[in-house]
């Protein structure tokens, strides 16, 4: 069966590169393989290749063709217009003025020029995301020597009045920048019409290959090279030509320049036809448009979704349509993208915010099923939604459970920062039966019954972890029994907590999720003797467990001892693992194998340690590894040590770590720790982040005296658990742990 791609709506994120592009490219991969500076056969070749492509991209802004200079891509030609200038003119002034909405390839040129002694005003926008001219008046002063102001931004397509602020530069005598990355090849782009001195193009905007781009230089304007070496591009830029790439830019640019009329005409007719289509699907002010509404790129479209997360709505659709969020909710803050946040769009729309932006290969059959595909999850999710009426029709087979969900499992828990500061404004307990309780940063509260025996009580829940329903349920459930292993007790039953978006899925789906945790508990030795639900727009998860345990026999996490060996049951990456998952970065085989990890019990381990002389325990779930065993540290008053080179990771969360596939969960864990570790020099921060990284239903980390320690490792390996010794605790102190 052939794979059906979703529908890409997202060209203002960049284009396939074009046929007749790739066409003209090709002799140049081949056969033309020279280097322009050699005066021989094949360089001359390459020289007239590069050269004709400048006058291509010369043509297409209506420049001569010695004003050009390639790039490569638009965040170099960003740096060198906007850094190059002021370190070149820095004598005539020091004042920068740049808006609020520019894309970071400005603006961290732009904060970094304020280290280096330069002052930079940025200016506010309108509710259109536009600059007020008046403002830039208002602004500008003797010693402001450039403005650099956006053509037409990235995220909601306004066009700026870029001619008017030109105009008010050149009269107080500063130079003018315009990053046009996303208007050529959408609106026209004439730089003596705009009357600009630096204008900068991004060849993947416009159906040319990634990592070229140009910068458009007037004659006269003087800038300072950031490179130095040969000079080659007059020397304005030193390096061999990228030749190969530099040709399909020059193609892409005339072909940019000969459709422009038919494509914007086209453009702006997909984009009104999935605006007006969602507007006849959908209830009133259900959305907002952002931006403006006239004075905008033809192909873009920003609609913000009212009281509906973005990253929520694109993950439920992602296998079908491809677009781009503005917003990113997490569990205890929304980031508002900077273009949105200036523009002050309401927090309720701004939220749902997603960029829909059309290309060359959009037809109208896409739009339409766009149009279907958008309503039927929309219905779902906006707040005035019927229960019951979406989603029903689906094969639970056909779900993928990760993508009704904007974060994964344990990582989706409240930031460890948050968490410290509203639990240190909570007054302690005051029963003395309660031998542990919020207090202490243990797994469970544990509650005195008798002077031989006490209740242990614990609760955990959390967003899909994985795809199939039955194995979200399995591991949610060893996830949630887990707490009471580590506190040295037996479990007894447990109680269902659930969030089920019964308008968004079928019921079926919740049966599954059931059978999984009811079977994985089975296998714990209790029952889930009930319950508790509400109604979602995610699907949640996970149990109340109550155990019981001799008072005397409790392990907490703040007993750990000098000398103590540090026992690790289960390998880390599984966040990493999780979210490659999500991201379709996970082959069957290895999905496998990390939802058998998740879906193991600590059944073995919990038995085996009442046979040994425990100090202390704990299990790796949503802090990391480092950050439980800093809640070890500290509780306990020692510090400890920890080799690297001993701590059992999984090779494949390694290799996506690499890639930077890291949770948002992860990344907050380690700087929430990183104070208080002290990693030895050759810890790369990959390791750091695996050593941080937000496991779902992980191992136990186990505190006993070293000499117990083989003898305890062998009977884990006797009995199938797969632990590592990672570590030691060395002596009394502030809690410091050292990663060697």
């Amino acid at each position: 069966m052939k794979e059906v791609k979703p529908i890409y709506l997202d060209y203002n994120a960049t284009t396939p590169i074009a046929k007749e592009v790739a066409d003209e490219m090709v002799p140049y991969l081949y056969s033309n393989f020279g280097n322009p500076s050699s005066s021989h056969t094949y360089g001359v070749q390459a020289k007239s290749a590069v050269e004709k492509a400048r006058w291509q991209t010369a043509v297409a802004i209506n420049c001569q063709p010695n004003e050009i200079v390639f790039s490569s891509g638009g965040t170099e030609s960003n740096n060198y217009a906007i850094r190059g200038y002021a370190l070149a003119n820095r004598e005539q002034g020091n004042h920068i003025i740049t808006s609020q909405i520019e894309h970071p390839a400005v603006l961290e040129v732009c904060r970094h020029l304020e280290t280096q002694g330069f002052t930079v005003t940025y200016l506010p926008v309108d509710q259109y995301g536009l600059v007020d001219p008046q403002s830039l008046e208002d602004a500008i002063s003797p010693i402001t020597i450039l403005v650099s102001i956006m053509h037409a931004n990235n995220e909601v397509g306004s066009i700026q009045p870029i001619q008017e602020l030109a105009e008010i530069a050149h009269k107080h005598g500063a130079a003018f920048h315009t990053d046009a990355a996303q208007s050529l090849g959408k609106i026209p782009v004439d730089v003596n019409e705009l009357d600009v001195d630096l204008l900068s193009i991004a060849g993947h905007k416009l159906y040319a290959p990634k990592g070229i781009g140009a910068l458009f230089i007037r004659e006269g304007t003087v800038l300072k090279k950031l490179m130095f070496g040969a000079d080659h591009e007059s020397n304005r830029r030193p390096g061999t030509e990228n030749v190969l790439e530099i040709v399909g830019l020059g193609k892409a640019c005339k072909i940019a320049a000969r459709d422009l009329e038919s494509n914007m005409s086209r453009f702006q007719e997909m984009r009104d036809q999935l605006h007006e289509g969602l507007k006849e699907k959908l209830p009133k002010n259900s959305f907002m448009l952002n931006g403006h509404p006239d004075l905008r790129l033809p192909n873009t479209l920003s609609l913000g979704f009212y009281m509906v997360e973005a990253n929520t709505l694109l993950s439920e659709i992602g296998e079908e349509l491809a677009a781009s969020a503005g917003a990113a909710c997490h569990s205890d803050d929304i980031d508002l993208s900077h273009v949105l946040e200036a523009m002050d769009v309401p927090i309720d729309y701004a939220m749902g915010t997603v960029r829909f932006s059309v290309g060359r290969g959009t037809t109208r059959d896409e739009i339409d099923r766009a149009i279907e595909i958008l309503t039927k999850s929309l219905k779902a999710l906006l707040p005035d939604s019927t229960p019951g009426q979406t989603g029903l029709d689906k094969d639970i087979k056909d779900i993928k459970l990760t993508h009704y969900t904007h974060g994964l499992g344990c990582a989706c828990k409240l930031r460890p920062q948050a968490l410290e500061k509203v639990l240190a404004n909570l007054p302690p307990s005051f029963d003395p039966n309660a031998l542990v309780d919020a207090s202490t940063n243990d797994d469970a509260a544990v509650y005195k019954l008798t002077d031989d025996l006490a209740v242990v009580q614990t609760v955990d829940f959390f967003t899909p972890i994985v795809d199939e329903p039955y194995w979200f349920g399995a591991i949610s459930a060893a996830n949630s029994i887990s707490d009471i292993y580590a506190m040295g007790a037996e479990p007894i039953f447990g109680l269902s907590i659930v969030g089920f978006p019964s308008n968004r899925l079928p019921l079926r789906v919740l049966e599954e999720i059931l059978k999984g945790a009811q079977e994985k508990a089975k296998e714990a030795g209790i029952s889930i003797l009930g319950g508790h639900t509400v109604d979602d727009n995610e699907p949640k998860y996970g149990m109340a467990v109550t155990g019981l345990v001799h008072p005397e026999k409790i392990l907490r996490n703040s007993t750990a001892k000098p000398g103590d060996a540090l026992i690790l049951t289960k390998p880390l990456g599984l966040g990493i693992m999780a979210t490659a998952l999500k991201q379709g970065f996970v082959e069957p085989k290895v999905e496998n194998k990390i939802i058998n990890i998740m879906a193991t019990l600590n059944k073995k381990a919990a038995e085996i340690m009442r046979d040994f002389p425990v100090n202390a325990c704990t299990d790796i779930t949503g802090f990391g590894l480092l950050g439980h065993l800093h809640e070890m540290t500290t509780g306990s008053n020692v510090i400890a040590e920890i080799q690297m080179s001993s701590i059992p990771i999984l090779t494949e969360a390694r290799r996506l770590a690499e890639m930077g596939i890291v949770p948002g969960g992860t990344i907050n864990n380690l700087e929430y720790v990183r104070p208080h570790i002290s990693f030895d020099r050759n810890i790369s921060n990959v390791d750091q982040l695996l050593l941080a990284d937000a496991q779902t239903s992980g191992g136990l980390l186990i505190c006993l005296p070293e000499s117990v320690a083989d003898n305890f490792l062998n009977r884990l390996s006797s009995m199938g658990v797969n632990a590592a010794r990672i570590g030691i605790v060395e002596k009394k102190g502030d809690g410091r742990i050292f990663v060697d």
